[in-house]
């Protein structure tokens, strides 16, 4: 049961308070507000949570004024850390953790049992926040301590590995993603049984990898079972069971089935607003999901409204400046670009882009990816010359930070050779997109999509340097890969099928200037198609 004081009241008992007892109240009102939250991680106390940040944050004041002896409480960090955990405020999480981390291992060891589950939650935390190196370290040291202490099949090991396995997949490592968690599924079956809770959480985990690797129809089929198993237990409206519904969104969207995904989007959303409020980080997280959605379909309306609200209720709740706030910027500015709206699109990366120099210097990837976005608008505005400029920058910049095979220097690369492309300069833009093409059947295998637009951008230069045997081969090979990896009623493979048929055509002699002709004037279509899709 909860009461309520009037907010008067509080103050005037505060004010009240003789000042030699103030430092003994401040803490009994703090132990009393750590006793009333339940130490678990996975209940589902949203609201209660809600209605008690705002008295923790208050009672940290005060304490800051009244409480000189600085004493530590274990206890009360951990529980206030879960507080701030489950409403979002994952600055005030990670404070209270690095302190919890640092009093654990001089007072218990390196080894201990609540080291380590303080070490793995700020890990969390870090990836909450998207530190994925600084979670990464974490997590590992947790894993071979784990190892070592309590066996590789232990429930603790196990759930250490699978959040390291999220973090390798967010990092673009998905073999070592992979590896790990068919290790943690295999074992959770065994041990807890097919349908138990951490089970589903292991299988959906492996298919979100899948679906990296464009393996999407396997992920699906796993996304579908850990939905349809998490609706009946633990419920249709649990974290749990909403966060495998998104997962599957997400798979249907990569494979073009824009309905289904758009389906589940709107029920993700509603049911976030619903128990978490509509400035949840969750709640805005799954409102950009479903304007992605609707971005696929064309519905630039729709996705721009649902961006504007993104945008403006992080401002409000992090700031102008947070790393969220600056990506629903870009996303919507990228949903200007949609719609032809270049201006607005070019204002919102300015800002983002110099945002992301002050904050985090102007080699941080996600500055050079701030700029690389700014690039592709002055590319689209038919600035060429400083498209290029940025882009050069962005890629070497890309391939002395991450290396040349990393997703976002092929990324840099692929937008550098679409403005060479544009500008007439097929040779350069050859050069380019041979190595990203190879470079992506190295990393992903030749049935990814990113691998099969990387050969229908490639086919598309062969093509406007009348290289038609070298463009009919690699896009017969493409369309047969779409028509695998996407289905052939794919949007992106029946285009795909359009330019090899152009192609085919256009090689009887006869016909082939008038046809070149034609087909060039239809190139600026098919490229910008396959270059968005891979930017995507």
């Amino acid at each position: 049961m909860l009461y309520f004081v009037h907010l008067l009241i509080q103050t005037w008992s505060r004010d009240r308070i003789p000042v030699a007892n103030a430092s003994n109240c401040c803490q009994k009102s703090r132990s009393l507000l750590a006793c009333s939250i339940n130490f678990n991680y996975q209940e589902d106390n949203y609201r209660f949570c809600t209605l008690l940040a705002p008295h923790i944050k208050a009672s940290d004041e005060h304490a800051a004024q009244w409480v000189s002896d600085n004493q530590y409480y274990d206890d009360q960090n951990e529980r206030f850390a879960l507080v701030f955990d489950r409403v979002g405020d994952w600055g005030q999480t990670e404070k209270l953790l690095d302190v919890l981390l640092s009093e654990r291992k001089t007072r218990l060891g390196p080894l201990h049992a609540d080291t380590l589950t303080a070490m793995g939650n700020l890990a969390s935390t870090y990836v909450n926040q998207g530190k994925w190196k600084e979670a990464e370290s974490l997590q590992v040291q947790v894993m071979e301590a784990r190892k070592e202490t309590l066996g590789p099949l232990y429930p603790s090991t196990l759930l250490t590995m699978g959040s390291l396995a999220h973090t390798y997949r967010n990092q673009g490592k998905l073999k070592e993603a992979e590896s790990l968690q068919i290790q943690v599924m295999e074992a959770m079956k065994e041990m807890l049984g097919p349908l138990h809770a951490n089970t589903l959480t292991a299988i959906g985990n492996l298919a979100t990898t899948y679906s990296d690797q464009g393996r999407w129809k396997e992920a699906e089929s796993l996304q579908v079972h850990v939905m349809e198993a998490m609706k009946e237990s633990p419920g249709p409206l649990h974290l749990s069971t909403l966060a495998a519904m998104t997962n599957l969104a997400s798979t249907y969207n990569n494979q073009g089935k824009w309905k289904e995904a758009e389906s589940l989007g709107v029920q993700v959303v509603e049911a976030w607003k619903e128990k978490l409020g509509p400035t949840h980080p969750f709640t805005l997280l799954a409102m950009g999901n479903l304007a992605y959605t609707y971005s696929n379909q064309g519905k630039w309306k729709e996705a721009e409204n649902l961006e504007v609200q993104v945008m403006e209720a992080r401002k409000e709740k992090l700031g102008s400046l947070h790393s969220a706030t600056l990506i629903a910027m870009c996303n919507l500015a990228t949903t200007y670009n949609n719609q032809g709206k270049l201006t607005e699109a070019e204002s919102l990366q300015v800002q983002v882009m110099e945002a992301m120099k002050e904050m985090l210097g102007p080699l941080h990837t996600n500055t050079l990816t701030a700029i690389g976005n700014l690039a592709s608008t002055y590319s689209n505005q038919g600035k060429w010359e400083e498209a290029e400029s940025l882009q050069v920058q962005v890629m070497e910049a890309m391939k002395e930070k991450l290396g040349s095979l990393h997703s976002d220097t092929l990324i840099a690369m692929s937008n550098l050779a679409s403005t060479y492309w544009y500008q007439g300069r097929w040779k350069e833009a050859e050069s380019l997109q041979v190595q990203v093409m190879e470079a992506m059947k190295e990393r992903l295998g030749t049935l990814h999509l990113s691998t099969l637009t990387a050969m229908a951008n490639l086919a598309i230069t062969y093509r406007d340097q009348t290289k038609l045997k070298e463009a009919r081969e690699l896009l017969d090979a493409t369309s047969k890969g779409m028509q695998q990896a996407l289905g052939a009623d794919h949007p992106t493979t029946i285009q795909c099928m359009q330019v090899l048929t152009d192609i085919t055509v256009t090689q009887h002699t006869e016909e082939r200037m008038n046809l070149m002709q034609m087909s060039a004037r239809q190139a600026i279509n098919y490229n910008s198609l396959f270059m968005l899709k891979f930017l995507i």
